[in-house]
């Protein structure tokens, strides 16, 4: 549920880095690779350009405030000149507070209960949310992945056209357009060099798509992952690691038979017992290697 707007309209920066709008988001439910439970956002006003930070803690805003503020001001030799925020005790503390008056920047605090003073950024972690959990339904990946498809989802919103402002934010914070130009002559000269060159057989393994998920980082990286996981019991047993998964299953049916998890009896006269199957997971650890 979300509250409806004010139905006036803030005074929007005049330039870049004249004011910056943050927000702490989480904790998750299911941390991301790394041990990531939160992620906090940094907008620039002017031209909704935005900054995405994984974190472990809250605490870490202040680490991640100095990180983006070196990074923008170096980028553009301009001072943020005020930082928009709500009254999360993150921004509450002395030290961020000591920084921000060390550094000339004006806090602006939201009045408490009201998200609605400090909308952009609120809405912005619904858009990126709601993109996460578009592209998460339709990869076959463990959930730990959000933080990938976070960083892709603000890789996304910074390149799309915004209602906020006349051209996309990439343009208006680094005023340059995307090279389509470019991209497009690359394809088109690659393709003129495939029909002159004869077509030869590859010799590599051939895999189903569905068995790949792939997700981009906000530095353009394409994460490639190999999700071989069988989809049924004759999969499992005349796959190379048969012996893994019947061991898996033995140790299930031993916890379960142990732990006393069900009776066995005859079925009633009549009635058709529901029917159960396997579901083969393989749990990773924080760099990809299979552990179970």
């Amino acid at each position: 549920m979300t509250k409806a707007p004010f139905s006036g309209k803030g005074e929007r920066a005049s330039d870049l880095l004249g004011l910056i709008h943050s927000d702490v988001c989480g904790p998750m439910d299911t941390q991301a690779r790394g041990g990531f439970q939160y992620f906090i956002t940094f907008t620039d006003d002017f031209s909704r350009y935005g900054y995405i930070y994984l974190m472990r803690h809250k605490s870490e805003a202040l680490k991640k405030f100095k990180k983006f503020k070196s990074e923008v001001q170096n980028q553009h030799g301009k001072s943020i000149k005020a930082l928009r925020s709500d009254r999360g005790g993150e921004y509450l503390s002395q030290y961020f507070d000591q920084l921000l008056k060390e550094c000339g920047i004006v806090s602006q605090l939201t009045p408490p209960g009201t998200p609605q003073w400090n909308g952009m950024p609120e809405r912005r972690n619904r858009t990126l949310l709601d993109m996460v959990r578009s592209m998460m339904s339709h990869i076959d990946l463990p959930a730990s992945f959000w933080g990938y498809a976070l960083e892709t989802a603000a890789f996304t919103l910074n390149c799309v056209p915004s209602k906020s402002v006349q051209k996309t934010p990439h343009e208006m914070w680094t005023g340059k357009r995307p090279e389509v130009e470019q991209t497009s002559q690359v394809v088109e000269e690659n393709s003129t060099n495939l029909e002159t060159q004869p077509l030869r057989r590859s010799t590599r393994e051939r895999h189903e798509h569905e068995r790949y998920g792939f997700l981009v980082t906000t530095h353009g990286d394409v994460i490639l992952v190999d999700q071989d996981e069988p989809k049924t019991y004759q999969e499992a047993v005349s796959s190379p690691d048969s012996e893994k998964w019947l061991e898996a299953m033995r140790s299930e049916m031993d916890s379960m038979s142990e732990n006393q998890v069900w009776t066995l009896v005859e079925p009633p006269e009549g009635v058709k017992p529901t029917g159960c199957k396997w579901v083969f997971k393989k749990k990773t650890d924080m760099d990809g290697n299979v552990q179970t």
